[in-house]
């Protein structure tokens, strides 16, 4: 009898091994060297100013956002006037009046805002006029593309069906409304970045006096005063030697428009120029127009190709070679931290966001740098 009575038992224990087996066998975590957390008083302080900074940058992009047909402009004109410091600085020390200092810079940015738009609105008017030719042109220039758009056509009528049928066809007028209706706000915007730009211009000076007296203690103003001077250097000496490095791509873009047979090679350098002041998107972007206008005016895939691939070698030499030789180490910016800002600008403020996104990384930077130097020593907590 005991016998029997001692086999049930052994069966469950048996079970429960085998069990306790397989769960051993099964995925475990690796954690090296687990220990308590001794302050947990001090742990849930850091997680509520934690969430309190977070709440805060996630107030201030609504805010950026919000406000940006009035923030654009505006910072926008800080950033010139930021840029154009040091020429306003030498003006004060030849004892030239900041009236007339200012009425020259600001006339010099319009006139190069005035050159920009006038080369390049002749041959965007003459392509808007024949949009309806260009795209019949393109879409029978991508017959080649019709089995992988009818198929793609035929998985989405599955999953999303839709009572009238779409049709292959490229409707240059579908961009050119949306880019009207950026447009006509644009205008009101562009008013009053010529405005804030002039007074900000004029009162420099006075500008960064306010600034200074933000602060009671010596030590502080010294440094607001550093901070501005070292912003204004950078972004002077970032933004001249791009603009000089910009200047050639777009001659070598408008020679590859030129050796390819696109019309309006001069057009094409001034595209170049401003479009490689936006890292990485802006050559993309030119290489694109490039390829769509070779597909209107060659006759072939291949020889719409030959103008992009031309302009993508000599991106990539600009961008991997010369650029860093040219600039070194002390004005090389992180290329992830560009794209991010880049990506976060472009996404908050749009094509003009693209532009400033780098200037105001290196106005980060550098407040950063003065704030939180790397040699300074850790406080006791």
């Amino acid at each position: 009898m005991e016998a029997v009575s001692t086999k049930p038992t052994q069966r469950r224990t048996e079970k429960q091994d085998v069990s306790r087996n397989g769960r051993q066998s099964g995925f475990s975590l690796s954690v090296n060297d687990p220990k308590p957390m001794t302050e947990v008083a001090r742990f849930w302080r850091t997680a509520a100013q934690s969430a309190t900074i977070g709440m805060f940058v996630i107030l201030l992009v609504v805010a950026l956002s919000l406000a940006r047909p009035v923030l654009l402009p505006v910072v926008s004109a800080f950033v010139v006037t930021m840029m154009l410091g040091p020429l306003s600085a030498r003006a004060e020390r030849y004892r030239v009046p900041s009236l007339l200092s200012a009425i020259v810079l600001w006339l010099l940015v319009i006139g190069v805002c005035y050159g920009v738009i006038l080369l390049l609105a002749s041959p965007a008017v003459d392509w808007i006029g024949k949009a309806p030719d260009i795209g019949r042109n393109i879409q029978e220039k991508l017959h080649v593309l019709d089995r992988p758009i009818a198929a793609l056509q035929g998985l989405r009528e599955a999953l999303l069906p839709s009572e009238k049928k779409a049709s292959l066809g490229v409707d240059i007028m579908s961009f050119v409304q949306p880019a009207l209706l950026i447009v006509t706000p644009a205008i009101g915007q562009m008013f009053m970045f010529f405005g804030t730009l002039f007074f900000m211009l004029l009162g420099r000076s006075q500008l960064r006096r306010v600034l200074v007296v933000l602060f009671d203690e010596r030590e502080a103003r010294l440094r607001t005063l550093k901070i501005m001077n070292d912003i204004e250097s950078n972004l002077t000496g970032y933004l001249s030697v791009v603009t000089v490095i910009n200047i050639a791509i777009g001659i070598c873009g408008g020679l590859a428009a030129w050796v390819a047979g696109l019309p309006d090679p001069v057009a094409w350098a001034v595209l170049g120029f401003i479009l490689n002041f936006i890292p990485y998107i802006g050559a993309l972007i030119m290489e694109a127009a490039m390829f769509m206008v070779g597909l209107v005016t060659f006759p072939t895939l291949t020889h719409a190709l030959l103008a992009p691939l031309l302009f993508l070698a000599l991106a990539t030499l600009e961008g991997h070679f010369i650029t860093p030789s040219i600039m070194g180490h002390r004005l090389t910016l992180n290329p992830l931290t560009v794209f991010l800002a880049l990506v976060f600008w472009t996404w908050l403020w749009g094509p003009v966001g693209a532009f400033i996104a780098v200037p105001l990384l290196i106005m980060t930077l550098v407040v950063i740098d003065h704030l939180f130097p790397e040699d300074e020593p850790e406080l006791p907590t």
